[in-house]
């Protein structure tokens, strides 16, 4: 039996873990171009009446490590003569 292919498709599910207004209603994945995307979606009203609002961003983009900091280079006293 053939794999299903996912290429230009994604889902949407009801959010059960939203806290606050801008958490998203939906929450989801899809798939474009063959790269992977987490898909949110907002309910919203309007002038012209009622949207959706959609966001992605690439599921390699997030991630629960935080960057690691920059590293300083260590000060020098006012004794230290100049490397020259």
């Amino acid at each position: 039996m053939a794999e299903y292919d996912n290429t230009n498709r994604g889902v949407l599910f009801i959010n059960d873990r939203k806290q606050g207004d801008k958490h998203p209603d939906y929450k989801g994945s899809i798939n474009v171009g063959g790269k992977e995307f987490w898909l949110s979606a907002w309910m919203k009203t309007g002038a012209k009446g009622e949207f959706i609002s959609l966001s992605i961003e690439p599921k390699e983009a997030k991630s629960d490590a935080a960057p690691a900091p920059a590293s300083k280079p260590a000060s020098r006293g006012m004794d230290d003569k100049p490397p020259f």
